[in-house]
């Protein structure tokens, strides 16, 4: 394909992408599909000789959407949103283009640079401490990972190395090993499962701080752990508090966890993966406070801020700790610029060496909605979710499971876990609407999470009229049942 053939088929992929947001509605949010759909639709290996662009464009319908989820649909209202936007898309399209890997400033300063800016720009916009800011001269600074998973694990690795150096400066006859052995990590029982991941790759040991009835974490939960495991000799390093839980979007209590961590000397890393978002808008904000004791903190435009995947903004305190973790310098990355004191080099602050230049699109985005742009899209999917919680409430076979905060609602059939397993199958083999489902303290509950960019009350109507006539059937059939036995 030559640059002429290039501009001809691209103008038909925008044409094609377009159409398919345009009209995403009215294609099945689910797909029909079985495992293994795929292998028999396509031979065995890749063809000797090219083939032509329509051959390839004509077999996007015939063999990838009827497998594909559509997660932009109205109709779509499982996990958390995954963001997207016209001016994000084609940002990506200048970044694939550009194709620079930019692992440190000299591999493409643009890329570098344009990131630590915007950074900056996205931590003012949820008002973040100064010190978590680069700034002209600042200790901390932001930088974009491909998830909150990474942000997680980074911070984790940052801490444990902190954390080691710190203990054997105080205690040098101690070993690396007679350290890790005793390092412990700590989450919410409601915290994502990526944080147990990371402890599992970290090969330190984590443990889980209980919730209270609203899900979340507060300090004399921590504190109570935190004194039984220095009492046996363990050494408390990480934890890492939730902002927006997965199951519920509860929110731990940081004005009470934080001094906890600061006085114990652990490293606190706040995940606000779906919710930080919703700190762009000041009545929300409040949700963010305590953040001024935490050492590292996470939050996916990617998610809810109309930035497509992958784009995870963190930010440290002090980004020494996390350079100091990670900080390798083979003599084909280093350039004459690098001990200057005013370049950064983002291959030290991630767990892969390569980058794709992803700040454009914060760059494309933030420019083109705006902040008051981003703050609307926020405030309607909170509205929406009330709108549906109302919906909820008003039905008394139904009841909700955690307090609504953002664009999340959790609830069920008032019945057994058997019932709602049975109510959740049949909303999702109508294929209409697509949810997935939570525990809350053994309950099984459903969750509506509203996702799409371009949702609206009609679809929020649409799903609950269509979940109320499917628990209609269902308690018709299962009172039938109790009858005939």
């Amino acid at each position: 394909m030559d640059a002429a053939e290039f501009r001809k088929r691209g103008k038909e992929m925008v044409d094609y992408v377009a159409d398919y947001l345009e009209k995403i509605d009215k294609r099945q949010v689910f797909p029909d599909v079985e495992p293994g759909y795929l292998r028999p639709l396509i031979p065995d290996c890749a063809p000797q000789d090219p083939e032509s662009f329509e051959d390839v464009f004509k077999d996007i319908e015939k063999i990838i959407m009827p497998g594909v989820t559509h997660w932009h649909s109205p109709y779509f209202f499982a996990y958390f949103p995954a963001a997207s936007s016209f001016p994000a898309l084609l940002a990506d399209m200048l970044c694939g283009g550009i194709g620079c890997v930019g692992f440190s400033w000299a591999a493409s300063p643009a890329c570098t640079e344009l990131e630590t800016v915007m950074l900056d720009w996205l931590g003012k916009m949820i008002n973040l401490p100064e010190e978590f800011l680069a700034g002209k001269d600042g200790q901390g600074g932001g930088v974009i990972q491909g998830s909150a998973s990474e942000a997680t694990l980074i911070s984790l690795l940052a801490a444990r190395t902190k954390t080691i150096r710190w203990v054997q400066s105080e205690n040098p006859e101690l070993t690396e090993a007679d350290i890790m052995g005793r390092l412990v990590a700590y989450a919410s029982d409601q915290a994502h499962s990526s944080v147990e991941r990371a402890a599992l790759i970290g090969g330190v040991k984590i443990k889980n701080v209980s919730s209270d009835d609203k899900f979340t974490v507060c300090g004399s939960a921590l504190k109570k752990v935190l004194d039984e495991d220095k009492a046996s000799g363990l050494i408390p390093f990480f934890f890492c508090a939730t902002l927006g839980t997965t199951p519920c979007c509860s929110f731990d209590r940081l004005l009470e966890l934080g001094p906890i961590c600061n006085k114990e000397n652990i490293w606190m890393h706040i995940d606000a993966a779906y919710a930080g978002s919703a700190f762009i808008c000041p009545e929300f904000r409040h949700l963010l406070n305590g953040v001024e004791f935490a050492d590292s903190f996470n939050f996916n435009p990617h998610k809810w801020l109309l930035v497509n995947f992958d784009c995870s903004a963190m930010w440290v305190k002090k980004r020494s700790d996390l350079i100091g973790a990670f900080k390798l310098e083979p003599l084909y990355l280093q350039h004459h610029h690098q001990e200057s004191g005013l370049v950064t080099d983002y291959r030290h602050w991630q767990i892969p060496l390569g980058r794709r230049f992803r700040s454009l699109k914060l760059w494309f985005v933030l420019r083109m909605y705006g902040v008051s742009g981003l703050q609307e899209h926020i405030r309607k999917h909170v509205r929406l979710s009330h709108q549906f919680e109302h919906l909820v409430l008003q039905d008394e076979r139904f009841e909700i499971c955690a307090e609504v905060v953002l664009g999340l609602v959790c609830f069920r059939l008032k019945g057994s876990n058997e019932l709602n397993k049975a109510l959740l199958k049949s909303i999702n083999e109508a294929k209409k609407i697509h949810l997935v489902p939570c525990y809350l303290r053994e309950k099984f509950v459903l969750r509506f999470a509203v996702c799409s960019r371009t949702v609206e009350s009609t679809h929020v109507k649409f799903a609950w009229q269509h979940i109320s006539q499917l628990a209609t059937d269902l308690l018709q059939t299962w009172e039938h049942d109790d009858h005939q036995q």
